[in-house]
């Protein structure tokens, strides 16, 4: 990964679409999937780093905040969900798959 500006400030990854060249009518979702992935890169990044440090306190701090942002891609899935219904049925399907491979 490498660092890349966006809108001053310095992000470990690129928002897979121009949110500028999105429909109007899609952009909050757009934006709520970009966010979730934003997220979820912060998840990795810390995760990743808590397993390489060998100090204990940085490692519980750092596996801390990666868990408060997995908190924030629920809070931005939730909010996802009631504006797409798509997703949410889809989301619902992939789920039932899961169980019934795990049989």
């Amino acid at each position: 990964m490498s660092l890349k500006p966006i809108g001053g400030t310095m992000m470990l990854s690129k928002i897979p679409i121009d949110l500028e060249r999105v429909k109007k009518e899609v952009l909050d979702k757009e934006i709520l999937r970009s966010a979730m992935i934003a997220e979820l890169d912060a998840i990795n990044l810390y995760e990743q780093m808590a397993d390489m440090t060998q100090n204990k306190n940085i490692r519980k701090l750092l596996l801390d905040v990666a868990r408060e942002e997995k908190t924030h891609v629920g809070e931005f899935q939730a909010l996802l969900l009631m504006k797409d219904k798509e997703q949410e049925k889809e989301l619902k399907e992939g789920k039932k798959e899961v169980e019934e491979l795990m049989e």
